[in-house]
């Protein structure tokens, strides 16, 4: 099949080395502009293939318009995208297109599935390959994969550890269907569906009177952004890599800091302790004592007043 991919980053690059591996011709490539010296991954490894490759800022104006029409595709894949894409233009090839994401849809549809999968405790999560309609994440199911969320993972460990390796075998795995004249539509259940806002700081602010499970959630899903945050001598302190415990806070005012040391800091919660093992001040992200020490943080002391 010819295939106009659309996308970006190591995860793009995975399926495009894919679908070249199972004989399918890529009628090009779009993916945003470089960020920094470096090319995009997708970038790179569709030049080293003599691609086609455009890149454009935005997918709303009649540049996109006219690759996509010149692209002539029988099927769209978007892998990792994250600019809108025109009604138009999904709607070109000519079998449709198709796009991944990274939750067992209809649930958490949005640009953040991940982190506010972790934030809302879920044990369980997947990813989904769907056709594209007009709504965000809403068109018909071609297939889904499951898998288990660790509980100490975050957002960054879920998706590159879990959901990237996942979700690029899914995404081939459902052209393959499409190659074969086999591949479902399965209506969402829109009783079943959820969104969810682009995680930002307004939704990372950590409130240390809460219960420690619900904070240790939300800084694994805030981590690697925007990081949890609290603040230390009216200055915003963000925490990294949680790490679950039982321990009691022994009767510590809530945001009291326990103690610090290798394995982290450990604070006091409504009803027991959240451990990160790395914190960022004004400066880079660093182990919890390194950075507790940089800003005078000592065992006793209160965060968050």
């Amino acid at each position: 099949m010819r295939i106009l991919l659309v996308g970006q980053a190591a995860f793009a690059e995975k399926v495009l080395e894919g679908l070249v591996a199972a004989g399918d011709q890529i009628a090009a490539v779009v993916c945003p502009p470089d960020r920094g010296d470096k090319p995009d991954p997708l970038k790179a490894a569709a030049r080293a293939r003599d691609l086609p490759v455009h890149q454009f800022t935005t997918l709303k104006g009649p540049e996109a318009r006219g690759v996509f029409e010149a692209a002539r595709a029988d099927l769209g894949l978007l892998a990792y995208v994250t600019q809108i894409v025109p009604e138009a233009l999904i709607a070109m090839p000519r079998l449709g297109t198709l796009c991944f994401h990274p939750s067992l849809l209809p649930r958490y549809r949005g640009g953040s599935a991940i982190p506010w999968q972790l934030i809302k405790g879920e044990r369980r999560t997947g990813v989904t390959v769907f056709w594209t309609d007009a709504g965000i994440d809403t068109g018909p199911v071609l297939l889904q994969r499951e898998a288990d969320v660790g509980p100490d993972d975050t957002a960054g460990s879920l998706y590159y550890q879990t959901l990237f390796p996942l979700g690029v075998e899914a995404c081939l795995a459902a052209v393959a269907l499409v190659r074969e004249g086999t591949a479902p539509r399965l209506p969402q259940d829109a009783r079943a569906a959820t969104y969810d806002p682009l995680l930002a700081d307004e939704h990372a602010g950590l409130d240390w009177s809460r219960p420690a499970r619900v904070l240790h959630d939300l800084v694994r899903g805030c981590d690697p952004t925007p990081g949890a945050h609290t603040t230390w001598r009216g200055r915003r302190l963000r925490l990294f890599e949680p790490r679950r415990t039982d321990a009691g806070a022994g009767g510590a005012a809530p945001g009291s800091v326990l103690a610090i040391g290798p394995d982290g800091m450990v604070v006091a919660t409504g009803d027991g302790v959240v451990r990160a093992k790395r914190l960022r001040g004004d400066g880079p992200k660093a182990a919890a004592a390194e950075v507790a020490a940089a800003l005078g943080i000592t065992a006793g002391a209160r965060l968050g007043t």
